[in-house]
């Protein structure tokens, strides 16, 4: 996310899906992620540095893994 300011961005996740929203003077950005398996959404941590944005979760309790 090139250009983006941290206090920018939005992430949001609901167990099965990440959503990341950034906006600057020029663009507005939104992208939905389907994970490949449930996850627990308030293990989150994220880091921002030069424009990537890095997300991870633990898995839930009863996660299985869709490959397909």
């Amino acid at each position: 996310l090139p250009g983006v300011e941290k206090d920018a961005l939005t992430v949001q996740c609901d167990g099965e899906r990440l959503t990341v929203r950034a906006a600057t003077d020029r663009r507005e950005f939104e992208e939905r992620v389907r994970l490949p398996g449930r996850v627990d959404a308030d293990s989150a941590s994220a880091t921002f540095n030069n424009g990537v944005l890095e997300v991870s979760f633990d898995r839930a309790a009863s996660a299985d893994i869709d490959l397909d």
